[in-house]
């Protein structure tokens, strides 16, 4: 079956032995949200890999370009064995579902050389790429901005993307429309821990964190990735889209150990029902 999206990125064990990392995190939150997904990872051949297999496998997950490296242990949080980042030749072998999704999300904390070649594929396929922080190389950021339809960067990398602090909505509003300039159409920025920054072609939001129980703020990042991704991929509106997108990081950080935990129940409870427009 062909993924509607397909994600780039880590698959760990987390604290409790349980299916985790960024690209685990954010293929079991489209899976929650109902979208077919397919993750390509890297794991060893060892019990913790097959156990991170099953799990995501019950999770409705496509796992069938996850590389089993040998020699290599599985990474675990905290402790992420260089076996177990994704190479240039992982990435190539994984050119059919990327080029057949309708969607690509890209992790940047995986090498940039592997990144630029996810990217270049799906962009040549007509795949929506989604990149995810900032690169690990920077003088590949041109090249990965001029490939990518949306950028998403929390913190601290929002500010490496960016080249500039974001202390307030006004600077994110700035670094966002120069970001655009270079490639992507819509660029996502957290503004200093409060919300985050929504800046497309059909306008510009600023969505405030929403105000709910924070168990554990681990997650949330992916999780609103995730759902901004499903619900483009969809064909919604960026305000719908970034409402859903507020919505399913505060379903998440409700929760301990930075699982998803989505549900459409969950994500009209909890969406905004009006974000401030900003006048960039």
């Amino acid at each position: 079956m062909v993924s509607e999206v397909v994600v780039v990125g880590q698959l760990a064990l987390d604290r409790r032995e349980l299916l985790g990392g960024q690209g685990a995190n954010q293929a079991l939150a489209l899976s929650q949200l109902g979208t077919p997904v397919a993750v390509v990872g890297v794991v060893g051949r060892d019990h913790a890999g097959d156990s991170l297999l099953a799990q995501a496998r019950a999770g409705r997950i496509g796992t069938s370009h996850v590389v089993r490296r040998p020699g290599t242990e599985t990474a675990v949080l905290g402790h992420v064995p260089d076996g177990t980042l994704l190479t240039e030749a992982d990435v190539r072998a994984a050119a059919a579902p990327i080029s057949a999704a309708a969607s690509l999300i890209v992790q940047l904390t995986q090498p940039a050389a592997a990144a630029l070649t996810a990217a270049r594929l799906a962009h040549t396929a007509g795949t929506r790429v989604v990149l995810d922080g900032a690169p690990r190389d920077e003088e590949l950021t041109p090249d990965l901005l001029a490939l990518a339809d949306v950028v998403h960067a929390d913190g601290r990398d929002a500010e490496l993307l960016a080249g500039q602090p974001v202390p307030d909505v006004a600077a994110a509003a700035r670094a966002a429309a120069v970001l655009r300039r270079r490639g992507p159409s819509l660029v996502v920025l957290e503004v200093d821990a409060r919300g985050h920054l929504f800046a497309g072609p059909a306008g510009t939001w600023f969505v405030p964190h929403v105000e709910t129980d924070v168990v554990d703020p681990a997650g949330a990042g992916d999780a609103l990735v995730a759902a901004l991704t499903a619900a483009l991929t969809r064909r919604h509106p960026l305000e719908t889209a970034a409402g859903l997108a507020a919505a399913a990081a505060a379903a998440t950080s409700g929760h301990a150990g930075g699982r998803p935990h989505l549900s459409r129940p969950d994500l009209d409870r909890l969406r905004p029902r009006r974000l401030e427009p900003v006048h960039a």
